[in-house]
Parts: structure tokens; sequence; C-alpha cells
């Protein structure tokens, strides 16, 4: 797959303009796509000096992206003061709705081809094993999802 991710809340905390700190398992998980034969491309508002810094922090732990604001490496024109959409097979960006999950979460789920609603059944099946097992299971994040 071709996958578009943002850099600021995404890959580290949101601080922009400055650097945020790496997001939990954030560069192990994109090296691990990497690895995994995944197109990696760098979608962010950064431009200019924001850009490179945001580059070069990458590059320094070992993640190279296949393209960076744009949709292929020989394209001719980043954007232009605008996002447009980009063309790729999915989106990992911490403006998703209900939020971005951990990165264990979301490699889990490009692997196994899972979606929110199969998170959701597996979240729902542990409440009723647990329940039969008498025992009070934290809830987590994919319980906001549940309708009540």
């Amino acid at each position: 797959m071709t996958i578009a991710i943002d850099f600021d809340g995404t890959i580290v905390t949101h601080r922009y303009p400055r650097m945020g700190e790496e997001r939990p398992f954030a560069i192990a998980t994109l090296k691990q796509l990497i690895s995994d034969g995944h197109r990696l491309v760098l979608w962010t508002v950064r431009e200019g000096e924001l850009l490179d810094e945001a580059v070069t922090w990458c590059k320094e732990r070992g993640v190279e992206f296949y393209a960076v604001n744009r949709d292929y490496p020989e394209e001719e024109k980043e954007h232009q003061g605008f996002s447009r959409k980009v063309k790729v097979d999915l989106f990992i960006d911490d403006r998703n709705l209900g939020g971005l999950p951990d990165w264990g979460t979301i490699y889990r789920m490009i692997k196994e081809k899972l979606t929110y609603e199969d998170l959701l059944r597996e979240e729902e099946a542990d409440d009723v094993y647990d329940q039969h097992k008498c025992t009070k299971k934290k809830k987590g994040f994919w319980s906001l999802f549940r309708s009540r």
C-alpha cells in the first residue's frame, strides 16, 4: 500500500512549528511498514526549512519516505500553500475521527487488514468474556465508539 502520514501530532507530539517529541513507537512502526513493503508518503503542512527539519529528523532515525508532500518522488511540484488530495491507499493523521490510535494498533490494523468495526467487535467480545469471569475490565479507547 501507499500510506500518507502526517508529521506533527502523528509521528511527533504537536508542537508546530517547533519539533515535538516522538510519539511512542512511531519510528519503529514506520520502519516496520517500510520493511513490510509499504510506500510511505510524508504528507504535512510543513514547508521550506520546517519541512527539511522534519525529513532530516526522520532520516536520522532510519525512516526515509517514498515521497514528501507529493504523490511520487518524480512529481515536479509540491503543493503551493494549499493542501491537495494525495493519491494513497490510507492516511494516518492525528485529526482522524476519534483521534490517533496508538502505533501498535495502527500497525495491527494495516498488517491484519482490520477496520474500526473489527476492533469494536473484538472489544465487545472481550467485555462479554470478562463479564462471564466476573472481572471488571478497564475501558479502552475503542469503547468510545460503541453505541450506548
